[in-house]
């Protein structure tokens, strides 16, 4: 993206001009500055410059910069995908896709597809661990939902039935302080062996953990981390053991989900802890600078490929998902 691209305004007017978006999916699609054929992997082509895509010299198939990415099948321009990616990972508290829709003039459900692609084009692909260096990982867990005795009765007896504590969804958060990086995500259970099996797979051997005195974080942890505890019934902070810093993070979250998206059904929570870890570890660079919506949106670009999202996939309707 062009460096003179600071503000939604001047996104907007870069990325009026199709044929900058094409060639910014493009360079991300093939470095190499080659198109390759989806089908048959072939490099020799033409450009159908009326079509806006390519025909392979081999197979004889046209194909797009949307193939592989996603956008892939949707009829919506690129100018307004990457206008709502902007907004989207700029906008503290995120975006509704009621906003969406009036500011890109594309239809309420539209919008709502649009953003739950853009977030699953946000998750994290990243297999590093937490933790290693000198600072601690903090290690905690929230519930998500809303209260059962605002609920419909049909609606509070199956989250009775199905759902976590009090019928909410169980979430867990682990930050790493050195790197401030976050990474959460949704678990069925608070049970011992739920909790320190995630925090196995996701931090380093030896890595200091700082947790607070939940049952489910004790007889384990000790074994392979430094496992220090503080107990919330006597203290929330002892020197710098304390898990204040994860729950600033439940924090931001808990105000997007009520303040902005207001209701969020649990088999779609997953997306939007994407959306809200992806602004957090994208606040500030290593070095603790405030990062500028260009380079947080640079940041996010190479999500979109590699990655495909149906609206059946979405919904649940390929048996996926579990509907509650």
């Amino acid at each position: 993206m062009d460096a003179q691209v600071k503000t939604l305004q001047q996104a907007i007017r870069y990325f009026s001009d199709e044929n900058v978006c094409i060639d910014a999916v493009a360079n991300l699609r093939w470095p190499d500055g080659v198109p390759t054929c989806p089908k048959c992997v072939g490099k020799d082509h033409y450009y159908l410059t009326t079509q806006k895509r390519w025909k392979c010299k081999k197979c004889g198939r046209q194909f797009s910069v949307k193939v592989g990415t996603i956008f892939e099948d949707s009829p919506i321009p690129l100018d307004k995908w990457l206008t709502a990616l902007w907004m989207l990972i700029n906008c503290k508290n995120g975006v509704s896709s009621y906003e969406i829709a009036k500011d890109l003039g594309i239809t309420q459900k539209s919008a709502w597809f649009v953003l739950h692609r853009l977030r699953f084009a946000l998750r994290d692909r990243s297999f590093t661990k937490l933790g290693g260096g000198s600072g601690p990982v903090e290690v905690d867990e929230t519930y998500i939902g809303g209260n059962l005795q605002n609920m419909h009765k049909e609606k509070r007896a199956r989250y009775a039935i199905k759902g976590g504590n009090k019928g909410k969804t169980i979430v867990q958060g682990m930050l790493d302080r050195d790197a401030r990086k976050v990474r959460a995500q949704v678990i069925p259970n608070v049970k011992r062996e739920t909790l320190q099996n995630q925090v196995l797979d996701a931090v380093k051997h030896g890595s200091t953990v700082y947790t607070d005195d939940a049952v489910g974080y004790g007889n384990g942890l000790q074994r392979r981390f430094v496992h220090e505890v503080v107990n919330h019934t006597n203290e929330y902070v002892r020197g710098q053991v304390h898990t204040q810093g994860i729950e600033n993070f439940w924090s931001l979250l808990k105000r997007t989900l009520r303040g902005t998206y207001v209701a969020v059904e649990p088999f779609h929570l997953d997306r939007y802890l994407d959306e809200q870890v992806f602004r957090y570890n994208y606040r500030k660079d290593e070095d603790g600078k405030k990062l500028t919506d260009a380079q947080r949106f640079n940041a996010a670009l190479p999500g979109i490929a590699g990655r495909r999202l149906t609206f059946k996939e979405l919904t649940g309707k390929d048996g996926s998902q579990e509907n509650f």
